[in-house]
């Protein structure tokens, strides 16, 4: 439970630990400076959804009344070059822009990086001396330090109810450290079709559809790592996601091969809380509380394909899903019926 619990704390922390540098952009005014959040976090966050949403099924046979399986679950979604940048363009902003005069530059996600380094100039109104500008170096993402994967695993389990009907339930117990704390929780509803034909015992394959439901909560506190002055400083998130899935597998004794299509629809809501009191930006030194809310959504379709050896109470499943984030997943399974 303990390595489950941190691998997934592991993905959060390398997230919103990158994150903490947008707060110097502040220095630029709150709606530059959440302009930039929203561009900078979506690849993150939405990987993240991806990830999570993975190995929900090893089979689209539904387990007899009574069933039941656990599961451990490693999941890793996939970085492509495209979610390691993204395109700064200056006229979106009021406050910024690139030293050297470019119109527009592809910058860092979080889930890239700046080399060399990138810096921009902020200008604000000081209340004393004017017109001042500010060298700010715009803030790198993990890079190469992640493997170009996003991880996250849970522990799950599978109920039968009967008559083709399976629910099931994932979860992270809420962890804590001195700067983070996480916890997901997630269910699901698995019914095969093919278990109401009359001939179910003789077809080779079966059908089912899932619809899954998974939340995460987790913060960060960055009141000793921020760069401004302030108190209770933390970065917030929030994850809701919804899986929409249609899987077939074969039936048989040993080892069985699933695949299926399905669709991913979720937001991911982070908040930068806290007071922030930015004393050479364009409020001078007043004190920002709780400066903005962004958000990003995924809405995407997937294919996946599988492949699971069942060997008594033991069974282990690999699968691959093809997506705007490529991911793969592997589960150790114990059983019954």
């Amino acid at each position: 439970m303990k390595k489950v619990s941190l691998l997934m704390l592991l993905c959060f922390v390398t997230i919103t630990s990158k994150a903490q540098d947008i707060d110097a952009l502040l220095a630029a005014g709150v709606e530059d400076a959440e302009r930039f959040a929203n561009d900078y976090l979506a690849p993150g966050t939405n990987g993240l959804m991806h990830s999570m949403n993975a190995n929900w099924f090893n089979t689209a046979a539904a387990k007899p009344l009574g069933g039941f399986e656990i599961s451990v679950i490693v999941n890793a979604a996939s970085v492509k070059d495209e979610n390691k940048k993204f395109n700064l363009n200056v006229a979106d902003y009021e406050n910024v822009s690139f030293e050297d005069g470019s119109p527009s530059k592809m910058v860092a996600s979080v889930l890239g990086e700046n080399d060399p380094a990138i810096f921009v100039e902020v200008e604000y109104d000081d209340p004393i001396f004017g017109n001042q500008t500010e060298r700010i170096e715009l803030p790198s993402g993990i890079g190469e330090g992640s493997g170009n994967l996003l991880p996250t695993a849970f522990l799950q389990g599978a109920l039968g109810l009967g008559k083709g009907i399976e629910i099931k339930g994932r979860f992270v117990p809420k962890i804590e450290t001195d700067d983070v704390s996480l916890s997901m929780y997630g269910g699901g509803l698995q019914v095969e079709f093919t278990k109401w034909l009359p001939a179910d015992k003789v077809l080779p394959v079966a059908i089912s559809g899932l619809v899954a439901y998974t939340h995460i909560d987790g913060a960060y506190d960055l009141t000793e790592s921020s760069g401004i002055d302030g108190n209770d400083q933390s970065i917030e998130n929030n994850t809701n996601t919804w899986l929409f899935q249609l899987i077939a597998s074969t039936k048989l004794p040993v080892i069985n091969f699933y695949g299926g299509l399905g669709y991913i629809k979720g937001t991911s809501e982070s908040n930068l809380l806290g007071t922030y009191i930015v004393t050479n930006g364009p409020v001078s030194s007043d004190p920002i509380v709780d400066p903005f809310s962004i958000s990003s959504d995924v809405a995407a379709v997937r294919g996946t394909i599988g492949t699971k050896l069942k060997l008594g109470f033991f069974r282990l499943n690999a699968e691959y899903h093809v997506s705007e984030f490529d991911s793969f997943s592997v589960g150790v399974n114990f059983g019954f019926r």
